[in-house]
């Protein structure tokens, strides 16, 4: 796999795909704007599944688990433009406007399809990618302001996500891991978002599953894959990256160990 990220500061990159997919579990610690130049992408949360192409432009809210599967397409990289809204950036962007502090966010991805100023922004970082030595941080800083601003005149409900500067407060666990179980996070980062320290989350998580995370988490997502492909005919390539596996041949192995088919066998019963 052939990945190019070409960065103009830490907080604005052109990143570039060349081979023919390329999957990733996800937790931003960032807001992320992105911009579609070319090849489509797929990001599945626990609710629901987005799917975007050339031309589109997303926000992600940061600490939300997300699968994200990139792919090139008709011949040409998966090409993007992204902008990392951080903190200590919005921080200073919102130090002097009065938000009105929702109790709980909404945490949606937010998308923009072909929005003639957020591309017109973004599009406009591109020529800066070419020219050789440092990006002046002051236009990179004018360029994530004037970004912030079209977010907010083209949806003012944003103020809510990106003027949170909130830690992940103690959460319900069960809930959390029934929704969350097909995202491959350390179990640091799944304690982070559930309010506690890897030790208490282990503990919590002993006491409410009498069983470990690792086997838990396994369980839970080769059952899910059965259902999957006994229940909406899917292929085992179809499956195994949506349910959290990283590798085909491990989920084949772990999915006989389990159900004493391989899933091409429990496939093919079905024809």
């Amino acid at each position: 796999m052939e990945h190019i990220s070409r960065y103009l500061t830490k907080e604005i990159k052109l990143s570039s795909y060349e081979d023919k997919l390329f999957k990733s579990d996800l937790m931003f610690d960032d807001h992320m704007l992105v911009w579609f130049i070319s090849g489509e992408t797929k990001i599945i949360q626990w609710d629901t599944t987005f799917n975007f192409r050339t031309g589109d432009i997303f926000l992600i809210p940061r600490n939300q688990l997300a699968t994200i599967i990139n792919y090139p397409k008709n011949g040409l990289p998966h090409k993007t433009v992204v902008m990392h809204l951080s903190l200590d950036r919005l921080k200073k962007f919102y130090e002097n406007i009065d938000v009105k502090k929702r109790s709980q966010p909404d945490q949606k991805i937010y998308a923009f399809s072909n929005h003639p100023l957020l591309e017109s922004c973004l599009a406009s970082l591109i020529p800066y990618f070419d020219i050789d030595g440092q990006f002046p941080e002051d236009l990179a800083s004018l360029k994530i302001t004037e970004s912030i601003s079209i977010l907010r005149m083209i949806d003012p409900g944003v103020d809510s996500v990106l003027a949170n500067f909130d830690l992940p407060g103690k959460i319900d666990l069960v809930s959390f891991m029934q929704r969350n179980f097909m995202f491959n996070m350390s179990l640091e980062k799944l304690g982070y978002l559930t309010g506690r320290s890897l030790s208490t989350f282990n503990r919590d998580f002993k006491k409410l599953f009498n069983t470990t995370p690792q086997r838990w988490l396994t369980d839970k997502r080769l059952e899910l894959a059965h259902y999957q492909l006994l229940e909406k005919r899917k292929k085992p390539t179809e499956v195994y990256l949506e349910v959290g596996f990283e590798d085909l041949s491990h989920f084949s192995f772990s999915f006989k160990k389990k159900y004493g088919v391989s899933p091409v066998q429990l496939t093919l019963a079905q024809h």
